[in-house]
C-alpha cells in the first residue's frame, strides 16, 4: 500500500471526501460503487466495485466461445480494466487499463465497429492491436464494460456475422449483470 500523505476528516455525517487528485488517478467518477474492507490493523481500504468482475467465470467462458466461433481475438472489460480474455495472451492483457478511447465510448453508451474508412481504436493501453468492434455492456441503464474483437490478422473488418455475435455477447452479459 502506497502512502498519499493527504489527511481528511470525517465529518459529522460520517462522510469523507476522495481527493480530486486520486479520483482522477484510479478513475473513480461521481456514482461509482467502491467496496469498503477493513482489517485487524484498522485500516480501512476502498476498492472501486467491478459488478461485472462478479462474473468472472461466465465472462471467461464466454470469450473462449466467440474466440473459437470467430477466430477473432476476445476481451472482456469492466470500465476500467481487462477481466477476461481469449485468443491472446493473459500476460499481454490481463488486468491492463482500458484506453482513453474505449472508456469514453462507454461513457457516451457508444459501440464501435470497423470500417474502411473509419479511425481506428486501441481498446488497451500498451497493446498494438486494434479493435474491430466494441460492444457496451448495458445492465439495468448503465454501462459496465465492453466486449471486444480484435482485428484480423490481415487487417480486413468484421463480417456482420462477427459483429452480431460480439452484440449478441455484449447483450447477454448485460442481462447477467440485471439478475
Amino acid at each position: 500500500m502506497k502512502a498519499t500523505g493527504i489527511v481528511r476528516r470525517i465529518d459529522d455525517l460520517g462522510r469523507i471526501v476522495i481527493p480530486k487528485e486520486i479520483r482522477r488517478t484510479m478513475r473513480i467518477r461521481e456514482g461509482d460503487p467502491l467496496e469498503i474492507f477493513t482489517d485487524a490493523d484498522g485500516e480501512v481500504i476502498f476498492k472501486k466495485y467491478s459488478p461485472i468482475g462478479e462474473l468472472n467465470s461466465i465472462t471467461s467462458h464466454y470469450a473462449d466461445v466467440l474466440f473459437r466461433g470467430t477466430g477473432l481475438p476476445v476481451i472482456v472489460t469492466d470500465r476500467d480494466s481487462v477481466i477476461a480474455c481469449a485468443g491472446i495472451s493473459k500476460k499481454e492483457v490481463m488486468d491492463r487499463r482500458v484506453s482513453q478511447s474505449l472508456e469514453s465510448l462507454m461513457e457516451r453508451h457508444e459501440n464501435y465497429i470497423c470500417a474502411v474508412d473509419s479511425e481506428r481504436i486501441r481498446p488497451v493501453e500498451g497493446l498494438d492491436k486494434d479493435a474491430a468492434v466494441a460492444f457496451s455492456i448495458v445492465g439495468g441503464g448503465d454501462v459496465s464494460g465492453a466486449v471486444v474483437m480484435l482485428m484480423h490478422e490481415n487487417g480486413s473488418c468484421p463480417t456482420q456475422t462477427e459483429t452480431k455475435l460480439a452484440q449478441i455477447a455484449a447483450s447477454f452479459l448485460g442481462k447477467q449483470m440485471e439478475e
